[in-house]
């Protein structure tokens, strides 16, 4: 053999061994590469946060699914708070940090979805400007501030492919399922009455607003970005980061705190829509004799709303529905022993589905579903789930669907997507308007106050409008600061 052949050979051997070598690498399994739970960075979505303290720190982190997922930026405007801020920026160091949404949206083209966790009255903006933008939205309970915002999201996820989801995590809870299932083998029968209750609020309420003062402002916190939408107005001490619930201003009391995640187990079982009417009482706060104090800006400590709903493709017979909060709870009916705690340990939240042949109970969240029958041991629901994942896998189940994309089988198995959390969102929303429509007064001729609004308030749904006193519905919408419209 000629050294030009031998030459020719060697080349050929050696281009081989380095071709195998090289496919040797790109076959490679993944998991050799980056761990048994290593996901390549083009398959991670590039997600953010907006109101990273408080609820928002575990609705980011749940996002995230332990690093599965790619965190990039985080927004909060306050940016050294104590309620959990400081946790989030420690967790995600590589994310970018904003105080103002708008400009993280802006900066970062690449990010795929958002959570949103700020107070009631920031979700809508932050959840339109995200949407705009096409980016997929996670937003806190409830939805929104006010029904009109509810609508606009509900439609505009709908419009432009949104994947979406409320956090309400219990919808996820799948002890519920154990719930509906005796609801549609027509274990108790057509339910005829639903009670829903509370023991918050746990929050200054029904009480009259802290004054003013920007000399108690907290270092770094930007409440100029905080009001978002609501009035221009100093500081008012403690309003941030938790006390802002009890003002209409900014939250939406003990029903819009704690409705969205009781409501929602008879809301999904019953099939329930838009409720035809609503109607309240609320509770007094006296300081002086014979004078209660007249707080309009604030929620009551207490109250109560009746909603009726028509009959559904699952209960052929009218519901009423009745909600109790500041502690006031429903009695025992004779179906349920005397000594056996309401819905759960304490009594403290919970549902009660009355029917013809008997009444179910959960606990908030749908948690220890319970069934009661004449003449039949107590039935619990069953476990059908003992997963250990954060929040029966609300988040993960959204992020999941993000991937998989609009209308896909994840998507569709959300179990609060817009769609349905919208209207229940609104169903919540609709007791405010009966709650603030309450305290709505003009002065008589003779000098005295006269309560005008104290009616059975008639909804029509479609349009969201109340029939019957044109004054109630100032309430379905709200006046928003300039350069905060939506």
């Amino acid at each position: 053999m000629s050294k030009k052949s031998r030459n020719l050979n060697n080349s050929r051997r050696d281009f081989i061994k380095k071709s195998a070598l090289a496919s040797t690498f790109f076959i490679l399994p993944r998991h050799v590469l980056g761990g048994v739970n290593y996901v390549a960075p083009s398959d991670q979505l590039a997600i953010a946060g907006i109101g990273v303290g408080g609820k928002g720190r575990s609705d980011i982190l749940n996002a995230s699914v332990n690093g599965r997922e790619r965190v990039v930026a985080l927004c909060d405007v306050d940016p050294n708070g104590l309620h959990g801020v400081i946790e989030s920026r420690e967790k995600f160091p590589k994310a970018k940090f904003y105080e103002d949404f708008r400009e993280m949206l802006d900066k970062h083209p690449e990010i795929d979805a958002v959570t949103i966790s700020g107070p009631d009255h920031s979700h809508a903006p932050s959840a339109v400007y995200s949407m705009e933008r096409n980016k997929h939205v996670y937003v806190q309970k409830p939805l929104t501030h006010n029904v009109r915002e509810a609508r606009l999201l509900t439609e505009m996820a709908r419009e432009r492919k949104i994947v979406s989801q409320m956090g309400n995590q219990g919808a996820s809870n799948p002890s519920q399922l154990s719930v509906q299932k005796w609801i549609n083998e027509g274990e108790i029968g057509e339910v005829s009455k639903v009670h829903v209750w509370t023991n918050r609020p746990v929050w200054p309420q029904g009480i009259n607003m802290p004054k003013p003062d920007n000399s108690k402002l907290p270092n770094g916190l930007n409440w100029d970005l905080w009001l978002g939408p609501a009035p221009k107005t100093e500081y008012i001490p403690g309003m941030h980061p938790f006390d802002w619930r009890g003002w209409w201003a900014y939250g939406t009391g003990a029903l819009g705190d704690m409705g969205c995640h009781i409501i929602d187990v008879p809301f999904k079982a019953l099939g329930l829509k838009y409720p035809t009417d609503v109607e309240c009482s609320v509770g007094s706060v006296f300081t002086k004799m014979w004078t209660p104090e007249y707080i309009p800006e604030g929620c009551p400590p207490s109250s109560s709303v009746t909603l009726h709903f028509d009959p559904t493709i699952k209960n052929k017979s009218k519901i009423e529905m009745v909600w109790t909060d500041g502690g006031i709870r429903p009695s025992h009916p004779d179906l349920i022993p005397p000594n056996e705690d309401l819905a759960g340990k304490g009594g403290y939240n919970g549902v009660m589905m009355i029917g013809e042949k008997g009444i179910i109970t959960t606990d908030v969240y749908g948690m220890n579903p319970k069934m009661y029958k004449k003449g039949v041991p107590t039935v619990n629901g069953s476990i059908i789930d003992k997963s250990d994942e954060p929040e029966f896998g609300h988040a993960r189940k959204w992020i999941d669907a993000c991937k998989a994309g609009f209308n896909s089988k994840e998507h569709m198995s959300l179990t609060s997507s817009f769609d349905y959390s919208g209207p229940l969102t609104e169903t919540v929303l609709m007791g405010n308007i009966a709650i603030r429509s309450y305290l709505l007064r003009k002065e008589t001729s003779n000098g005295n106050m006269e309560f005008y609004a104290r009616k059975k308030l008639l909804w029509d749904g479609d349009n969201m409008r109340i029939t019957n006193m044109d004054d109630a519905n100032q309430f379905v919408g709200r006046d928003y600061r300039p350069g905060w419209e939506i």
